[in-house]
């Protein structure tokens, strides 16, 4: 089969890869430009479709299942607002279920008490539990009294 078939081919296969996302097609498109690099040096139809094939099942086999454990990893570094899940602040005003205020790593935010009953004072410690929107949602790093 000439060369320029398996690189059509490799083409059409990324297309599906970009509108299906799940990495065989690519894949299989990375076997057809191996193809055709062996269609291009002057090997027979026999050896190119070895050549797929390998290079389809070791794409399939050792690359996809690795590819697919660094998909599924969450981001090592968190930004924005996610940066702030977790940090520990001070209370400012004191902070019930519906407002208050917090100094969160160097700036004033509103926030508000996770647990609707408590009532933070203000000077306590808090941990940051969730941001929404412009709020932070906290909850005291210590027993209130």
């Amino acid at each position: 089969m000439p060369w320029f078939v398996w690189l059509l081919t490799a083409a059409a296969l990324g297309v599906a890869e970009f509108f299906t996302l799940t990495l065989v097609f690519g894949l299989l498109a990375g076997a057809a430009l191996v193809a055709a690099v062996v269609a291009g040096v002057g090997v027979g139809l026999l050896g190119q479709f070895v050549a797929l094939a390998l290079a389809a099942a070791a794409g399939l086999v050792l690359v996809r299942p690795v590819a697919l454990r660094h998909m599924e990893q969450q981001p090592l570094t968190r930004e924005g607002s996610d940066a702030l899940i977790g940090k520990r602040a001070e209370v400012m005003q004191e902070v019930t279920a519906t407002r208050g205020l917090i100094r969160l790593s160097g700036e004033e935010w509103s926030a508000r008490a996770l647990d609707e009953s408590l009532v933070i004072p203000a000077g306590a410690l808090v941990d940051v539990m969730e941001i929404e929107g412009a709020t932070a949602i906290v909850y005291p790093r210590e027993l209130l009294p």
